[in-house]
């Protein structure tokens, strides 16, 4: 029973947005240090579809695949020589009353559930990825187009900084953190000809990140995905 949750993560949007590190710090879990790049911190938007998944290899038939909207920032944990590279969660929006429960009932996230739809059109050299959630009666979203072609990330791009944070971190209360392990290939990425954004982020999220509703996102980037495994253990810190 190591591996709690398996499933595939497929096209998956990061709208990556400079935020002040003070705006984080109410949210930041205890026992990590925030994550920068060049000295700045950020925040993703990010949707995805979370495709076949089990529980414990056990099939969610009906509940197994849906969209996926997040708001995540970036830190870290030293332990020993060792630097581990996380990200925490301020909400995980999905289209299920039972996967948000059970998230939430297992693992104290910061699971809401509300409505979620997505379009794709993919074909040989574009593809077309638009993600769309509900707040408020209005439809918001992530839109883009990109090139088919997948490429390689570059070694300490802002590209690997984004995409490549194995660890899990979770504010169960001001003492207590728990830390899971995400395993997952590295991702290889789409090149974006095109990308809008129409996000609330006041609604969605609270007043601390009213200020991303005049930010525009510093990148846009889409990866492929893989299948992903999450393990059952979780460290307290």
């Amino acid at each position: 029973m190591s591996v709690f949750l398996k499933a595939s993560w497929e096209n998956i949007v990061m709208a990556n947005y400079e935020i002040e590190p003070e705006i984080l710090s109410k949210y930041l879990p205890s026992g990590v240090e925030l994550d920068l790049y060049n000295g700045k911190a950020f925040v993703s938007l990010v949707g995805f579809m979370f495709k076949n998944t089990t529980i414990f290899n056990i099939p969610i038939y009906k509940f197994g695949t849906f969209e996926e909207i997040n708001l995540r920032f970036y830190v870290y944990r030293k332990v020993g020589n060792e630097i581990r590279r996380g990200c925490v969660f301020i909400n995980e929006t999905v289209p299920y009353k039972v996967v948000a429960w059970l998230a939430n009932a297992l693992y104290k996230e910061h699971y809401t559930t509300i409505a979620t739809k997505h379009y794709w059109n993919i074909k040989d050299t574009k593809k077309e990825i638009k993600y769309e959630w509900l707040v408020d009666k209005k439809w918001n979203s992530i839109d883009l187009t990109a090139r088919t072609e997948a490429k390689t990330m570059e070694d300490n791009s802002f590209e690997q900084f984004i995409f490549e944070h194995y660890y899990g971190y979770t504010k169960v209360n001001t003492i207590v953190t728990e830390e899971y392990k995400i395993a997952h290939p590295s991702w290889k990425i789409n090149e974006i000809s095109s990308a809008t954004i129409d996000c609330d982020f006041q609604k969605m999220y609270g007043n601390d990140f009213a200020v991303l509703d005049k930010t525009k996102p510093t990148s846009i980037f889409l990866a492929e995905g893989s299948a992903i495994a999450i393990n059952w253990k979780r460290n307290k810190i």
